[in-house]
């Protein structure tokens, strides 16, 4: 349809690389466990875009698949730790992630 606009694989890339390291970043000096879990998100969104960025660089439907696959780990770890948070913030009255190891007992 007439000029489409394409972004350049480098610039997307950049973007996957930048999203990943603001989500380590996260997850490396937070310690609320909701401000880990989003880290997280971010991490995994940052290697999806990876992925489909890669798949369109070569033509292939591979980055879309494994976009799928991330899609469905997002949600299964969401699920897993609405529970974890559930529980910390029940036993414990606190989301702080150094409450978790006190969980075993």
């Amino acid at each position: 349809m007439g000029n489409a606009m394409t972004i350049p694989v480098d610039l997307v890339m950049l973007l996957a690389i930048a999203l990943f390291v603001i989500g380590l970043f996260g997850v490396l000096t937070r310690r609320n466990i909701i401000f880990i879990l989003i880290s997280i998100e971010v991490m995994m969104n940052a290697s999806a875009l990876a992925f489909i960025a890669a798949g369109a660089r070569w033509g292939q439907p591979d980055g879309q698949i494994m976009f799928m696959f991330i899609l469905a780990i997002a949600a299964a770890e969401v699920a897993i730790a609405l529970g974890l948070v559930i529980q910390l913030a029940r036993r414990f009255n606190t989301l702080d992630i150094d409450a978790a190891s006190e969980l075993n007992d």
